[in-house]
């Protein structure tokens, strides 16, 4: 029991447990189990109050329900590193930001240019620029005190720009016909919330009861419901102090990172991530989509945080994190093309054709493996171990 409670404490946890997950989905879809597996995703779940109704599948409530939950997680990390973390000085933010859109633009620009003669494929332009926290940190905690601290420091902000920067494009350039009456009861609900935040109410269940009903207004107008999670995040008080004297946000955050961690994410994963390998050809690898995904997260991601990081730190107006040298941070750079999580989230959203699925999720499984097998290797060949004396 002993090694088991080790296990989930430790901070490479969440990490190897996404990686089950996602293999349980591989040898489901992959397996007898396969219609079974399907059957669980599609699963009919209704909830009705009078004429106002969410009749959707299993699935979607994965995707726009619970996730919504991990949202509200990205909201209060967000949150927390700009008022007071990693992202609270000027200085702290420049190195991050142009690593961040160095990644977001050039895996943007890697998959446009494959997929540009086709204009339904090139909606999943998005998909291979956003990395995923979890893995991609769970990653470098594994390598222990091999890597320098501030490297990790580095990641996480990074990682926290790439998420931010991830849920405007979503609200951008992933909604659907929007609902005026829906948006105007969401406001609504957000003017509340604010009203709560300025009267310096600390107790979370009042956020929450708004938050569902903006989730449901969100979900209402066409605009992706997920957006709800992260502006309740961002309402709840950081600053103020609950009957326990501590703060809020930080309660919160720690209260729902086991569950997510352990539970939203991994179930988000193996609902996500099966792929059908029957009649894998080399023409599957080569599909544009695969292909956009795939080059975007490896070649991509690298490419970007390391052209805008380097042509930054030669004009002096940044500089490396202390005690990380450029190949480290190379090996940092490669792992931002993990994009799992959030790579597959934007790809549900991008094709409304589900003959695509699986080579969104070809793209997104073989661009973070390969990503996460070279960053590794580099890390450990560019960092030594610390000796204990």
């Amino acid at each position: 029991m002993t090694t088991i409670y080790q296990f989930f404490k430790s901070k490479t946890a969440p990490g190897i447990i996404l990686c089950i997950a996602a293999l349980l989905a591989l040898i489901a879809e992959n397996s007898p189990l396969d219609e079974l597996y399907e059957l669980f995703k599609k699963t009919p779940v209704v909830i009705q109050i009078g004429d106002f109704s969410i009749d959707k599948p299993l699935l979607l409530w994965i995707n726009d329900g619970l996730m919504a939950i991990f949202f509200l997680l990205i909201g209060l990390e967000v949150k927390r590193e700009i008022l007071i973390g990693h992202l609270s000085k000027p200085e702290q933010v420049i190195l991050p930001a142009v690593a961040a859109a160095g990644g977001l633009i050039v895996p943007a620009l890697i998959y446009a240019y494959i997929n540009f003669q086709n204009p339904e494929l090139i909606q999943g332009w998005a998909i291979p620029a956003a990395t995923d926290i979890a893995f991609a940190l769970g990653v470098l905690m594994i390598l222990g005190s091999r890597i320098p601290p501030a490297l990790k420091i580095c990641m996480v902000a990074i990682a926290v720009i790439d998420d931010l920067a991830a849920i405007i494009i979503i609200a951008l350039f992933y909604t659907n016909d929007l609902s005026v009456t829906s948006l105007s009861f969401a406001g609504i609900g957000i003017l509340l919330a604010f009203t709560l935040n300025r009267m310096g109410v600390t107790r979370i269940s009042p956020y929450m009861v708004i938050g569902v009903i903006i989730w449901a207004c969100i979900l209402k107008s066409g605009v992706h419901a997920t957006l709800a999670g992260v502006i309740i995040g961002l309402l709840i008080p950081l600053k103020a102090k609950n009957k326990n004297g501590e703060s809020p946000l930080l309660a919160l955050e720690h209260t729902l990172y086991p569950w997510i961690s352990f539970a939203i994410l991994p179930l988000f994963a193996f609902v996500n991530a099966g792929v059908s390998l029957k009649g894998l050809s080399i023409d599957t690898l080569t599909h544009p989509i695969t292909l956009g995904i795939m080059l975007g997260l490896f070649f991509g991601k690298q490419i970007g945080v390391m052209l805008l990081s380097s042509v930054f730190i030669f004009l002096k107006i940044c500089k490396l994190p202390i005690g990380v040298t450029w190949s480290q941070f190379y090996g940092m750079a490669v792992l931002t093309g993990i994009g799992f999580t959030m790579s597959l989230f934007i790809g549900t959203l991008s094709f409304d054709n589900i003959e695509h699925a699986s080579a969104v999720r070809l793209g997104v499984l073989g661009g973070s493996i390969l990503s996460t097998i070279v960053g590794v290797t580099i890390l450990i060949l560019s960092s030594k171990k610390k000796t204990r004396i």
